[in-house]
């Protein structure tokens, strides 16, 4: 049965690569990568580009996604290491989490294959655009803060733990939108745009954020039209998807890393200052209703209404949250164990401050302070969507069990 919460654009097969810095100090040898090799902007097309990208994007801690010329080089990139299948893509992780609430939803995909259908649990239904079965996997590389890969001439050390995720997939590069979706949006309560960031032709890039303008322009009323950006492949692309959603979602949403790259550059994230500077031209630039940014430290709603979604942003930072401490094994108790944690002392001062700046036109929530020896990172931002999007949830789109007072207890503050 269809839901009320419908989740596009769509699904991925995840390669989750097993962190292992043996297998990338033999592949920089193999190629004869020297630490002035390191270059996170160099196009990826072959297995030395690829890892000479990840060691510089480790070096600086960042994360990010980039498109790999071919999928032979990925598969040969990731058959170097232990890696796990799993399904992944914004609207397809964001409705597992979910789930793991007892919150049902319906997901839009443009690709499926047996590994989808055996992986998306009852709570989760599908529709898709695909005619035929294909695989096209995301190779995904996560590691951890301090994480150590020694380089014949230097030794890199990884600042902040984060993931990075290599992909060729003709699927989501066309994004083709199943002819239902616009009867699905106009009955929704929530709808959720994402996905838009690999397409590389300006011509189906403009005929889908056409298609799916149109149907969040007939949604009914009341009902909440939400985007997540995610950093395009091309960065005229990404500007016209940002014109466009902004123009039409209630909520636009991105994380740290692409906040930077709006902005041109990083910034303190607990400096005050530098935070108010970066939200005030972030909302300059990006001139949806509400922008809410999700960082390590905090997340934050700025608008006219970012009173209204502060029980959606405590949903999502306690959602991120656990699922950076126990990954895959989200759960309705891990969930109710993370909200007994205490914030990060310094992201208590620092969201006070800012909401006190913007005088009502913001509400911040620091992050849990979670010491984990082996965090995930795989997701957190698409986790954060799924716990926003079910702190909206009613009671009647909740299981009639534990898992709804757990949910409702989290949207109270």
């Amino acid at each position: 049965m269809t839901s009320q919460l419908v989740l596009g654009l769509g699904g991925t097969v995840d390669y989750e690569i097993a962190w292992d810095p043996a297998v990338l100090e033999a592949l920089a040898l193999e190629h004869g990568i020297r630490s002035g090799d390191l270059d996170a902007s160099i196009p990826v097309d072959d297995e030395r580009s690829l890892v000479i990208t990840v060691l510089a994007l480790l070096r600086d801690g960042r994360g990010g996604e980039r498109f790999v010329s071919s999928v032979p080089v990925l598969e040969r990139f990731a058959s170097r290491f232990r890696y796990a299948k799993t399904l992944g893509g914004t609207c397809v992780r964001a409705a597992l989490a979910m789930a793991r609430l007892g919150v049902g939803s319906t997901v839009h995909l443009v690709s499926i294959d047996d590994t989808v259908r055996t992986l998306l649990p009852p709570e989760v239904s599908w529709v898709s655009s695909a005619k035929a079965d294909s695989t096209e996997p995301h190779v995904i590389v996560q590691y951890p803060a301090g994480a150590v890969v020694r380089l014949p001439d230097a030794q890199l050390v990884a600042p902040h733990p984060n993931r990075l995720i290599f992909v060729n997939d003709l699927p989501n590069r066309e994004l083709v939108i199943a002819p239902e979706l616009p009867r699905m949006v106009a009955k929704a309560r929530v709808f959720l745009a994402s996905g838009f960031n690999t397409i590389q032709d300006a011509e189906i890039l403009d005929d889908r954020l056409a298609t799916v303008v149109e149907a969040i322009r007939g949604r009914s009323a009341g009902a909440v039209a939400v985007f997540e950006d995610a950093g395009s492949h091309d960065v005229a692309h990404g500007l016209r998807v940002r014109d466009a959603m902004a123009a039409v979602v209630d909520v636009y949403g991105l994380n740290e890393d692409e906040l930077f790259g709006y902005l041109g550059g990083a910034f303190d994230l607990l400096d005050p200052d530098a935070a108010e500077r970066a939200l005030r031209r972030a909302t300059e630039l990006i001139p949806a209703p509400t922008l809410v940014v999700h960082t390590k430290h905090w997340a934050v709603a700025v608008g006219r209404d970012s009173g209204r979604w502060r029980a959606a942003l405590e949903g999502a930072v306690t959602m991120a949250g656990t699922r950076f401490r126990v990954g895959d094994g989200l759960t309705r108790d891990e969930y109710a164990a993370t909200r007994r944690i205490a914030r990060q002392a310094a992201a208590v001062v620092f969201a006070n401050e800012i909401e006190s700046r913007f005088a009502g036109g913001a509400s911040c929530v620091p992050a849990y302070d979670l010491n984990v020896a082996s965090p995930t990172t795989i997701g957190l931002g698409d986790t954060f969507v799924g716990g926003f999007i079910a702190a909206l949830a009613t009671p009647d789109e909740r299981r009639t069990d534990a898992g709804a007072s757990v949910l409702a207890k989290g949207n109270s503050r």
